[in-house]
């Protein structure tokens, strides 16, 4: 493979949104709504407005994992935001998220209600308000909170970087293939490392940390990704491999993976979630 084409940038950029892609008709170099549309509230306090990518489903595995703690104050509604038809970017949803990413949280406990954006930033605030899932020791939480942050950081390299141009592209160009590749191959051997002589990514104990990096390097090395298993050779990762399929396993990932999902097999789907009876 290899990319003879050349681009020489012009002085001041101009958007051409026809070269975006799969995602040109989502993506803009604006913020704010193009339109006005009111979001849905259910019956809950949690209102969760989310898509089951790998953001959204750290919210629902995290909800599911503590209601099944008995933590029944973890009743959620999650509504589906169709992000393909440009959902996120109606007037309610940029009220709860200013920045139109899913997923976006509004916990109507407080007054007045909560909002909370950003995946990392939610998965803290339910583990703080439930007192779950994350430590209070100082050295832990510390610890706990470097590999969440490390997979908020990381990310945008596997998804952005190596998934847009590996899979998403309209043209396969070995530069950016190369570049986002060698950084991807390079993260899953920190986890391959960390994960040598640990349970989980901090120690003994499951935390949000491995929630947040399995939502995207677990289904990584599981799920096909990308449809790159074959390409950055996953299985070679065998700690990696060990510890996702662990998680993966777990009742409450199986039921927070299904929830706002739109594809794969029909019968694993629950478009919107608003009562346990929901996920059969």
């Amino acid at each position: 493979m290899s990319d003879t084409s050349s681009y020489t940038p012009p002085k001041t950029w101009e958007w051409i949104s026809e070269t975006g892609g799969k995602f040109s008709t989502i993506n803009r170099p604006t913020a704010g709504a193009t339109h006005e549309k009111e979001l849905p509230v259910g019956k809950h306090p949690l209102q969760l407005y989310s898509l089951a990518t790998p953001n959204g489903v750290k919210v629902t595995v995290l909800l599911e994992e503590l209601l099944a703690l008995g933590i029944k104050d973890a009743e959620y509604d999650a509504w589906l935001i169709r992000i393909g038809e440009g959902e996120q970017f109606g007037s309610g949803f940029v009220a709860v998220n200013p920045n139109s990413k899913i997923p976006a949280l509004l916990d109507r406990s407080t007054s007045p209600p909560t909002r909370v954006f950003e995946s990392g930033a939610i998965l803290l605030y339910l583990a703080e308000k439930f007192d779950a899932f994350v430590p209070t020791e100082p050295s832990a939480r510390a610890e706990c909170m470097s590999w969440l942050f490390w997979q908020m950081g990381s990310a945008p390299y596997l998804g952005g970087g190596f998934g847009h141009f590996y899979h998403y592209a309209p043209e396969k160009l070995q530069y950016p293939i190369d570049r986002f590749t060698m950084e991807v191959k390079r993260q899953l051997d920190v986890l391959e490392k960390n994960l040598s002589d640990r349970h989980y990514l901090c120690g003994d104990d499951y935390n949000i940390a491995d929630i947040a990096t399995y939502a995207w390097y677990g289904n990584l090395v599981l799920n096909n990704a990308y449809e790159a298993s074959e390409f950055l050779e996953v299985t070679s990762y065998k700690n990696v491999v060990r510890w996702a399929t662990e998680i993966q396993s777990r009742p409450a990932v199986q039921r927070g993976r299904r929830v706002n999902k739109v594809a794969g097999p029909e019968e694993e789907r629950v478009l919107e979630r608003h009562d346990a009876g929901d996920i059969v």
